[in-house]
């Protein structure tokens, strides 16, 4: 199976999500939001294509990190094999975080395309940051997120109570 990556894998960013993480772009993203921080990411004919093995291979090229962030682009667009890469990052005692355009609703919705590939990559998912960059509601003092409309969610809960359970820690503004 492959992927479509806008770069190589980031090794040690501390700002997409807590502690040291490792980062996946994932290549393509049709939101378009005004002010996006990465609209490099958006062709989804940019970037260049890898076997998921190969990027799977690379997790074991890690060891001071304590996560796996998938952002991009669009991870819930490619969500057959980020699923796999994050089942992998998981079997090898990494948390996994995602970032996404989509609401967790439009995600579960199950009239939606692609249902059961998206339910299968959030079934991965320790942490979803969802929702559309919004620039009138931009604020540099929120952690992990550009918007204040977007939600840090904890994704067990959400998905065993079918709604959004929001992680209020996060969620406060940084220091």
């Amino acid at each position: 199976m492959k992927i479509r990556l806008a770069s190589p894998m980031t090794r040690d960013s501390i700002v997409d999500g807590p502690g040291l993480r490792a980062v996946i772009w994932a290549q393509g993203c049709f939101h378009n939001c005004p002010g996006c921080h990465n609209p490099c990411t958006h062709n989804p004919f940019g970037g260049f294509e890898m076997d998921v093995d190969d990027l799977i291979a690379q997790l074991d090229s890690l060891h001071l990190q304590q996560g796996l962030t998938l952002s991009g682009g669009e991870p819930f667009l490619q969500a057959r094999a980020l699923a796999a890469v994050a089942r992998a990052a998981r079997r090898r005692g990494l948390n996994v975080w995602a970032f996404t355009g989509f609401t967790f609703e439009q995600l579960t919705d199950r009239k939606n395309p692609g249902w059961a590939d998206r339910t299968a990559l959030l079934e991965q998912i320790d942490v979803l940051v969802d929702g559309r960059f919004e620039r009138d509601k931009r604020d540099l003092s929120l952690r992990f997120r550009g918007s204040s409309n977007q939600r840090i969610l904890d994704v067990k809960k959400s998905l065993a109570l079918q709604a959004p359970c929001v992680i209020e820690e996060y969620m406060r503004q940084a220091m």
